[in-house]
């Protein structure tokens, strides 16, 4: 996209002028729309060191309303962060329905900087591009505006700016490293850029190439982009978006229904093993630790199964310092506001820790879809973006275990009698989970479909037949400590 690049025609001072006004004033009318319509905007600002990323954004939060933007500069990541998956930073950063989210340089910036420096190999690079392309296209299927901008300038630019802002005092510190690094290996960085520009340009995000040899120039032009974005994306906001085929490896999974209940356990027998597992669960938490191997363990099932004994079994094994339990309930108003995985992608462990979700990212083909809170496109989509999350997960490097607790709707009925007449229990019981049993036929639809579509060979389902707690507890803790062993081998 630089190679090729055609310099576009600038136009004259008064022109110049004049456009400007007329894009100031639009965006400051388009940003009440915005607001009206719940459409979230990240605008990312990639391109060269010097080259005025910084500055036409500050002109461009002019014209709106500080109360909606926000606007972020991605250094190098820190510690803490590259315990993450790539993605987990930026995901973190997603604006809220109806704001903008500026980014001043962002996962191009990261991953070019590894590129140049050699330490990602073309298999490695190949596998960021995938998961870039695969974040961008979730985020305009699930009704953001993506903007991308390169802020492009010469080599004989770079080094004027360069060798500007050096002789003097007080603008030298904002020439990094980096910048001396660049226009040193221009055309080294050229090709570079050039190929992730190509790479990652996608009809739904494109790229667009600013000529920020002008500094008035270069706003209008973003300005212009930006309001033309806008304007389109809140015409096809209602928009239907195609479902993908399937290419994720399944696990064979039997129905719910032709799950055998009737598995049991002695109490003499429960307690001997549940102690061996707990201790041997002990030892591997620590080396997990010492490897610095991430896991994620979700528990899904129906109510009154038996969730929350089952995760305190597990807990008790753990060091209390390298693991944490994440009931999920209905999403705050903060966390509806923006794409459904970012409430989880902000809760992920970093390496070495263990991260436990007593409910999870599945709620979108469950609740979400039998309850109406979000479109028939919306939780049709939510499988293959699952199974990508999963997938980046994997890729990172974690251990993922899906157990989903299963009874029969007898069970449920007898538990929910003894919350309801036993007063120590009945916190346990409330009129949601009496209006979620009437919905039983349809749920076990739901999660047949859910467990069919998402049980990949990276991120299988377990079913835990918990009619016996004592059986389903064992039979998790054994599936833990063997697939931790996997791991760590």
């Amino acid at each position: 996209m630089l190679k090729q690049y055609q310099v576009p025609e600038r136009p004259g001072e008064e022109e110049l002028k004049r456009r400007l006004d007329a894009a100031r004033e639009q965006l400051s009318v388009y940003q009440m729309q915005l607001k009206e319509h719940k459409l979230p905007v990240l605008v990312l600002m990639e391109g060269w060191g010097t080259a005025g990323k910084g500055s036409v954004i500050g002109k461009v939060i002019r014209n709106i309303d500080p109360r909606f933007f926000k606007v972020a500069t991605m250094d190098i990541p820190t510690e803490e962060e590259l315990r993450k998956p790539f993605l987990c930073r930026h995901f973190s950063r997603l604006p809220e329905a109806g704001k903008f989210q500026f980014l001043d340089s962002g996962w191009m910036d990261e991953v070019t900087r590894e590129r140049l420096r050699g330490e990602l190999e073309d298999k490695r690079y190949g596998e960021r591009l995938e998961s870039i392309k695969s974040f961008e296209r979730q985020l305009t299927d699930n009704g953001y505006l993506v903007l991308k901008f390169f802020f492009h300038i010469s080599r004989q630019e770079q080094k004027k700016r360069i060798e500007g802002l050096l002789a003097e005092k007080d603008t030298k510190w904002r020439v990094s490293s980096y910048d001396k690094w660049q226009e040193k290996h221009y055309h080294k960085c050229l090709e570079v850029f050039d190929r992730y520009l190509e790479d990652t340009h996608m009809p739904s995000a494109p790229w667009y190439v600013i000529d920020a040899q002008n500094r008035k120039w270069a706003q209008l032009q973003v300005l212009e982009i930006l309001n033309s974005g806008i304007e389109i994306a809140l015409q096809n906001k209602a928009l239907a978006v195609p479902l993908l085929p399937n290419v994720f490896p399944l696990a064979k999974m039997s129905k719910l229904s032709e799950i055998p209940l009737d598995k049991t356990v002695e109490e003499e027998t429960y307690r001997e093993e549940l102690k061996t597992l707990q201790e041997r669960l002990g030892e591997l938490h620590n080396r997990l630790y010492r490897k610095r191997v991430p896991v994620v363990i979700v528990y899904e099932g129906w109510d009154a199964a038996g969730k929350g004994g089952n995760i305190k079994r597990l807990t008790e094994a753990l060091d209390p310092r390298g693991f944490e339990v994440y009931p999920i309930a209905s999403p705050e108003p903060h966390e509806k506001a923006r794409h459904y995985l970012w409430r989880f992608w902000t809760r992920l462990p970093k390496t070495g820790h263990i991260a436990v979700f007593d409910r999870s990212w599945y709620g979108r083909v469950m609740v979400e879809r039998l309850e109406g809170f979000c479109s028939q496109n919306d939780w049709q989509r939510a499988y293959h973006e699952i199974n990508e999350f999963e997938k980046e997960l994997a890729n990172w490097g974690a251990v993922i275990l899906k157990f989903w607790v299963q009874i029969d709707k007898d069970t449920q009925l007898l538990r929910f009698q003894e919350r309801q007449n036993t007063p120590e229990k009945q916190w346990k019981i409330t009129d949601e989970d009496w209006r979620n049993r009437e919905k039983w036929d349809l749920y076990e639809t739901a999660v047949d479909e859910m467990i069919q579509k998402t049980s990949t060979t990276y991120a299988p389902w377990h079913v835990l037949e918990s009619v016996d707690k004592r059986y389903a507890r064992l039979k998790a803790l054994r599936i833990v400590v063997e697939e931790l062993e996997k791991a760590l081998s």
